[in-house]
């Protein structure tokens, strides 16, 4: 895994690159924005499939080529017949449901424009950090289409009000307006991005990755969940992360004073 090629060019069109345990997966269709082409697509849930079984890496990090972090779906293979649109938009789902079930967390590097499935690639990530420059939308109802899709990960970041805005006009919002809504969590200047990215994986790399896995399963299954339901959840939850080496080790050194040990590896 690393670089997967386009059918009909040289360039692949995702590129993997890993820094201790840190994997960052970068969109690479400049020319096209980033666009979700079939190919990106598969390779997309190829990786993250394959990140879920890799020892070694404990954060990944999806980042945008060129100017733009993603514009949304190739609309021009959309058109092509409703057999591939079909098979492009249950892609797409896998690949979110990919990003959802990881056991790592997942960061979105926005430094531009994420737009309709790109504005649903952070919306189903479970941070986000956005330049200054950085702007967001669900606009396919300008062309017609509404953004189906990307409204089941934007409406579960951003209030209703919020989200029924910007699906119903397609406009743009600004860095600003999307950390306000909760659709990002920090904004900083674009020199400042990759320090900002870097520091908050680093931050995440460094804690438990086995209680990084309870709680992120947990926290999908309890949204979903009645209240009754969610508390049983999270309480056989805790019981089994309480179990685990790391929160037997971790609580040791708490009560006896001692430093934060070293993880166990997953």
């Amino acid at each position: 895994m690393g670089e997967h090629p386009r059918p009909d060019d040289n360039e692949p069109v995702l590129v993997r690159r890993d820094a201790g345990a840190i994997a960052t997966l970068t969109l690479n269709r400049p020319r096209k924005y980033n666009a979700l082409s079939i190919a990106l697509l598969d390779a997309l849930r190829q990786e993250l499939e394959g990140l879920e079984r890799a020892c070694g890496v404990k954060v990944v990090v999806l980042a945008g080529a060129g100017k733009a972090f993603c514009a949304g779906h190739d609309l021009q293979e959309l058109r092509d017949d409703a057999e591939s649109a079909k098979a492009a938009f249950k892609k797409c789902a896998d690949v979110m449901l990919a990003i959802a079930k990881l056991s790592k967390p997942v960061i979105a590097r926005v430094h531009g424009t994420a737009a309709a499935a790109g504005c649903q690639i952070v919306a189903s990530c479970d941070l986000a950090v956005a330049s200054e420059e950085a702007r967001f939308a669900t606009s396919g109802i300008n062309v017609g289409l509404f953004c189906a899709t990307p409204m089941v990960a934007l409406t579960r970041n951003v209030p209703r009000k919020v989200a029924m805005e910007m699906l119903l006009t397609g406009d743009f919002i600004d860095a600003q307006a999307a950390l306000q809504a909760g659709l990002v969590n920090r904004v900083v200047p674009l020199p400042e991005l990759d320090a900002a990215v870097g520091a908050l994986a680093a931050k995440l790399a460094g804690k438990s990755a086995a209680a990084i896995a309870f709680g992120k399963r947990l926290f999908h299954r309890q949204l979903e969940a009645g209240l009754d339901a969610a508390y049983a959840l999270a309480s056989e939850t805790m019981a089994c992360n309480l179990a685990s080496e790391d929160a037997q080790a971790g609580i040791d050194a708490f009560v006896a004073k001692k430093p934060t040990p070293a993880w166990k590896d997953k």
